[in-house]
């Protein structure tokens, strides 16, 4: 089996289209994605009515749940547009996502982890900013998730972790932003360092599971001019250099 996973596509139409024809040439058995599909300054609606037509098993990211749940008077920038720019079929949809899903036999989907979708799987945050987390951080984060393979994402940054119980955990990286900011619980910050497109292959043999990392170029400049021009130029600069402004 050869599953494609995508993550946190972040609205970013120009990256989704890229990595898809990506996909395409290497050819898979399925597509699935990872959640925190909309939210941003790019094209929220486009990019829904994109996923929907192709109708890949998909669950819901903390921002999903965000647009939907969130106060506008208190939402954050990237949700208030998504929920502005959306339409109520496209609302529908996100509410039946579900937070976490079984693909098969062995294979689980989850945004951040098994039990939260705001919690790093691979990443740990202290107040010196984020590190990547030890062996036990993440095999207490997997929990009782029954599969040998977990995808994740939430992070933005690819990464893959084999537990000594023998389950895979493998973050595809973002599909459309590659780099960010935030104050909790810690500031800290994520940067893939280009601004390529990220996902990845997964695939079963009677070996096991193997992981191919994949960063795609893509029309990155029209989507840092379409952030800056909607009033949001850190994105800008992430999107154009996979970095945060100094």
């Amino acid at each position: 089996m050869r599953i494609a996973a995508i993550s946190d596509i972040h609205g970013n139409l120009w990256a989704l289209e890229a990595v898809l024809a990506d996909i395409g040439r290497r050819g898979v058995d399925m597509v699935v994605n990872l959640g925190d599909i909309l939210s941003g300054p790019l094209m929220p609606r486009a990019t829904a009515e994109r996923l929907m037509a192709l109708n890949f098993p998909t669950i819901a990211g903390n921002h999903e749940r965000q647009v939907l749940e969130g106060d506008p008077a208190n939402m954050g920038a990237s949700d208030l547009y998504a929920h502005k720019d959306i339409t109520d079929e496209q609302r529908d949809w996100m509410l039946r996502l579900p937070k976490c899903l079984r693909v098969g036999d062995d294979v689980v989907l989850v945004h951040g982890t098994p039990d939260s979708d705001l919690i790093y799987f691979m990443e740990t945050v202290t107040e010196q900013g984020a590190r990547p987390s030890t062996h036990n951080e993440v095999l207490e984060r997997a929990g009782n998730a029954d599969a040998s393979l977990i995808l994740c994402g939430h992070t933005h940054l690819p990464r893959a972790m084999r537990l000594d119980d023998g389950r895979l955990v493998v973050n595809p990286g973002s599909v459309g932003l590659q780099a960010f900011s935030v104050d909790q619980p810690f500031p800290h910050k994520a940067e893939n360092l280009t601004p390529h497109a990220r996902y990845c292959i997964v695939e079963r043999s009677a070996a096991g599971w193997s992981i191919a990392q994949y960063a795609v170029a893509y029309d990155w400049d029209s989507a840092s001019d379409l952030a800056v021009r909607n009033n949001r130029p850190e994105w800008g600069f992430a999107l154009r250099t996979g970095r945060m402004p100094e």
